[in-house]
């Protein structure tokens, strides 16, 4: 099974949801917690941990062969990035930042050879054993590196290849494609947002974005003594979607979130909404 854990805006507390939910399902599952937020991975600091097992992310880059090159600009007329210019006489040349990595020059090039593998260090993904039973597997990409998907499939990826009977994944803000690939297989997605007009605008994209993919869709309010939260469970209805949590703004999270330990670990009594919420997760996968 696999759960998302979301948001739509960042900064709504989905990574302190993620590694609370993922600390308690532990106990009931083998379980591992992906962190695709790969521009801004933070789980490892809310669970105290440091990364370990690193292992380099490579994304395919042409290399012309000029000495086979027939100068034929089909490669820069299929490159959708226009990272492929070309001189006068037709000679290519690429513009490593803007290249995705797609093989679409190589893919139409009439000359074997004339493009040649090539490859550039992306990103990094970790696999660390926490102190709570379960592994985490994060992605990180490179500084200054613009291309996110790849590096979000090489985590997804390795988050898969191990064994587990609960994978959690913990994705980016927003709803683009890095997100909907990291939400992709799930079972269930959990919204974390709060009730201020951007949180509940980027709610609702998410919720749409939960409708798309035909995924049951949860919504826990943080910080919902701050603003509209009757609006939040409104937009939830108009999407058939059920808030499940309302968290208060609280000094203990902010405490245990600046500590790097979990609040379920605690006995604040803050503690208790989130092991609520872990609760209605494991009745919902039995």
């Amino acid at each position: 099974m696999q759960i998302a854990v979301s948001g739509g805006k960042g900064g709504t507390g989905k990574s302190t949801v993620a590694i609370n939910l993922a600390v308690e399902l532990a106990k009931k599952f083998k379980l591992v917690l992906a962190d695709l937020d790969v521009e801004a991975p933070n789980d490892h600091l809310l669970l105290g941990v440091e990364l370990q097992n690193e292992r380099e992310v490579h994304q395919f880059m042409p290399k012309f062969n000029y000495s086979k090159c027939i100068k034929c600009r089909k490669c820069a007329e299929a490159c959708e990035e226009h990272a492929i210019v070309t001189l006068r006489d037709g000679t290519p040349f690429l513009m490593p930042t803007l290249c995705s990595g797609c093989r679409a020059c190589e893919i139409v090039c009439p000359v074997p050879g004339a493009i040649e593998e090539g490859s550039r260090l992306i990103g990094h993904t970790y696999e660390t054993l926490t102190p709570y039973g379960f592994t985490l597997v994060t992605g990180k990409l490179r500084e200054g590196e613009e291309r996110s998907m790849p590096l979000v499939v090489a985590a997804k990826r390795r988050a898969k290849e191990l064994k587990w009977d609960l994978l959690i994944v913990d994705t980016a803000a927003g709803t683009g494609n890095t997100v909907s690939k990291a939400i992709e297989g799930s079972q269930l997605l959990i919204a974390v947002t709060e009730p201020t007009p951007l949180g509940i605008h980027d709610t609702e994209l998410i919720l749409k974005l939960g409708e798309l993919m035909r995924i049951e869709t949860w919504i826990v309010i943080n910080r919902s003594d701050l603003g509209d939260v009757k609006e939040v469970y409104r937009r939830a209805k108009k999407y058939n979607a059920e808030v499940i949590a309302e968290i208060p703004y609280s000094e203990n999270i902010v405490k245990t979130y600046v500590a790097g330990k979990p609040i379920v670990t605690t006995d604040y009594p803050e503690a208790g909404i989130f092991r609520e919420i872990a609760e209605k997760v494991y009745e919902f996968l039995r």
